[in-house]
């Protein structure tokens, strides 16, 4: 979004169709990514304290 929210989908999600862009896949480390820290839906997805990524690398298929 349009600070430094994002989101990982488990299933599509058609009203969110051209709200964002798709920017990959996590092809491993899932059971890392279950263990960040979650918003609660009531406060909008406001996390306090949030996790941060240190190190992130992008990879293409080729």
């Amino acid at each position: 979004s349009a600070n430094s929210q994002f989101f990982i989908m488990f299933a599509p999600a058609p009203p969110l169709d051209g709200q964002y862009t798709i920017v990959g896949n996590v092809v491993s480390g899932m059971e890392l990514v279950d263990q960040i820290k979650k918003g609660d839906q009531a406060d909008n997805g406001t996390v306090t304290d949030p996790d941060r990524m240190i190190k992130v690398r992008i990879a293409a298929d080729k």
